[in-house]
């Protein structure tokens, strides 16, 4: 890689002119009639800062009286209100423009023309340039764009175009000149803008739809992305004349690094892709994965959001919930069966502890009427007659450890108000014929 050979006759050339138009440019500046066009435009503009100092205050309360407006009609009128003196000046200036025409020769507005030419291209890109959210990115094309139609109508753009294309250096069979590159961001800026503006109008549209599921509405939104910002990143170099034949060598290289480094990374990503077309789980979804119980709160590239109820965010690799079980507690449908377990003496009735465990069960209030519960004998213990009680439930977001506790203590109000005694181990010692219990150390 080395610096492209510039003939200095060129450079000394596109100096000369620059000079040349400068020069020529002041010295018109000296002429009676320019030197009044400049005063007008002063004018003018001193105008517009008055007007904008009145109305500026006044479109403020006016818009902070306005209710129901969509979010992008408001955005556009602070634009608009932070701008006020700029859209003042332009309208001025062309009205302006427009009387001396009509009033004397079009060479003695020919200035001011000039003005209001620049004034309404400057005022169009920024406004167009607020659509770019990344800062750095909407001020390099804002003032890139503002030194170019600053140029073009100025006609200099010839001469400033020769000046940065002589600036250049090679790669290979590549010629990269700074002309390219101002050319390369403008153009990838304003591509990937516009794919950025059709993918968010495209998203919001498809979480409007109800009729798409939510995992499909993430694999559609993300497929969507992919797409549009790939096909403007594509286009973006072909418009600027870059061979795109070159990156078949680095897809190589790409797919040789992902081979041997970043397996796991393609496995989240094909384990991502799979969960969103099968809808094994989806955003909303109840699981339990190990020691993890949540809520599905987003599906990533790479991992899964769950969100515990003590408001721990867990973000699991989507390759642990392909190969790994997972309980969904809301696949197929909301309903959940709990189970829980307790013992009562062998004094009391099994039919009437039942009978009370099925109705205090059926008291809690998230516990299903339809689906009743029950109850059944599963063992006789060393002390204590062994029960299960199952109950059903259809909202396991609103947690299981909670309907579970208010069961149990339905059981035991129940209990103490039949008399139903819940045991606990108790040991009995007894000792045999002619052995003695040894006492020693014990008094003293």
């Amino acid at each position: 890689m080395g610096p492209d050979v510039v003939s200095p006759e060129t450079l000394t050339e596109v100096t000369r002119d620059l000079f040349m138009w400068a020069e020529a440019f002041l010295a018109s500046l000296l002429r009676p009639w320019n030197a009044y066009q400049l005063l007008i435009a002063l004018a003018v503009f001193l105008s517009a800062h008055v007007l904008a100092a009145v109305f500026k205050p006044r479109m403020y309360d006016w818009m902070r009286g306005l209710e129901g407006w969509p979010k992008w009609r408001m955005r556009a009128l602070v634009v608009v209100q932070r701008r006020l003196r700029m859209v003042l000046f332009v309208s001025l200036i062309w009205l302006v423009v427009g009387l001396m025409r009509e009033l004397t020769w079009p060479s003695r507005s020919y200035l001011l023309a000039i003005i209001a030419n620049l004034s309404t291209a400057w005022l169009f890109i920024a406004f167009a340039t607020r659509l770019i959210k990344n800062a750095l990115l909407r001020g390099i094309v804002r003032y890139g764009a503002w030194i170019w139609v600053t140029l073009s109508i100025t006609g200099l753009s010839d001469e400033a175009q020769s000046l940065l294309d002589s600036a250049a250096i090679t790669v290979g069979e590549t010629r990269l000149s700074l002309w390219l590159v101002i050319q390369a961001i403008v153009i990838l800026a304003a591509l990937l803008t516009g794919a950025r503006l059709i993918s968010s109008t495209t998203a919001a549209t498809i979480r409007r739809n109800e009729d798409i599921s939510p995992s499909m509405q993430v694999l559609a939104i993300k497929f969507l992305q992919v797409l549009l910002f790939g096909a403007a990143f594509f286009l973006g170099l072909r418009l600027v004349g870059f061979d795109l034949t070159g990156l078949a060598v680095l897809s190589g290289a790409i797919g040789v690094g992902l081979g041997f480094g970043l397996q796991k990374v393609v496995s989240n990503l094909v384990s991502g892709i799979i969960i969103l077309l099968d809808k094994s789980i989806k955003p909303g979804d109840v699981i339990s994965l190990g020691d993890t119980f949540g809520w599905i709160n987003s599906l990533g590239a790479r991992y899964v959001s769950v969100v515990t109820r003590d408001g721990k965010e867990y973000l699991i690799p989507n390759e642990d919930l392909i190969t790994g079980q997972v309980v969904n507690w809301s696949h197929s449908n909301e309903f959940v069966r709990l189970d829980i377990y307790f013992g009562t003496a062998y004094s009391d009735d099994p039919h009437k502890v039942r009978e009370i465990a099925i109705d205090a069960a059926k008291s809690v209030d998230r516990v299903l009427s339809f689906k009743a519960p029950v109850c059944h004998i599963v063992g006789f213990g060393d002390s204590s007659v062994d029960y299960i009680l199952r109950f059903w439930i259809r909202d396991p977001t609103g947690g299981l450890t909670n309907i579970r506790g208010n069961v149990y203590l339905a059981l035991w109000d129940a209990f103490h108000e039949h008399g139903i005694s819940i045991p606990f181990p108790q040991r009995e010692v007894k000792l045999l014929e002619g052995s003695q219990l040894a006492t020693k150390g014990l008094s003293d």
